[in-house]
């Protein structure tokens, strides 16, 4: 199935989960990151959730990392050449949603990509090689190129792999894990 088609069917399979269901395979996702062999890491990337598109509900994990005193960056978005500025969050941050839906930071402190540890990756589909399906624009793959070598790099799913592999090309940077309600899947 090629990317357009995955888009489609897992927008719709997200479509369909009530809230209650959304609720608790974020729950049972926050608790399985858990299980990562990330804890000695100091810097998490992590997205903020759109309600409207039904995303993996991240403020469990943000608790989580808040927890183990570990800093949190989010990010905003430039859709005029599709990257991202990153910033530290803290109790402090002021969120807005920008047009697309999306909580960004309003300001901060920024935080560049080489002093990341960890990216928690949003998707809509990942397969068995930890080659993933996102929104299209490329965000997470330009991201990810900027960062160190050895980070991390972790998605969420409420879904499990496609059982085929998804089409990738040279500039699709593929998943180290990722972590859905059953449990996480390492590549």
């Amino acid at each position: 199935m090629e990317k357009p088609e995955l888009r489609q069917k897992y927008k719709a399979l997200r479509a369909a989960l009530s809230l209650e269901d959304v609720a608790a395979k974020s729950l049972a996702i926050a608790n399985n990151v858990l299980q990562l062999d990330v804890w000695d890491k100091t810097y998490f990337h992590l997205f903020l959730t759109i309600d409207d598109q039904r995303e993996v509900q991240t403020d469990l994990i943000q608790h989580i990392l808040w927890g183990r005193d570990k800093d949190i960056i989010v990010s905003k978005s430039d859709f005029e050449n599709y990257t991202l500025q990153h910033f530290l969050l803290t109790e402090s941050t002021r969120l807005m949603v920008n047009p697309y839906g999306i909580p960004e930071p309003a300001e901060g402190i920024e935080v560049l990509p080489a002093k990341v540890d960890v990216v928690f990756v949003p998707l809509l589909a990942f397969d068995n090689k930890g080659h993933r399906v996102g929104y299209g624009k490329g965000f997470y793959d330009r991201f990810l190129a900027e960062c160190r070598p050895d980070v991390v790099k972790v998605g969420l799913s409420f879904f499990e792999a496609e059982p085929t592999e998804i089409p990738h090309s040279d500039t699709d940077i593929p998943l180290d894990f990722c972590v859905t309600p059953n449990g996480v899947v390492s590549f």
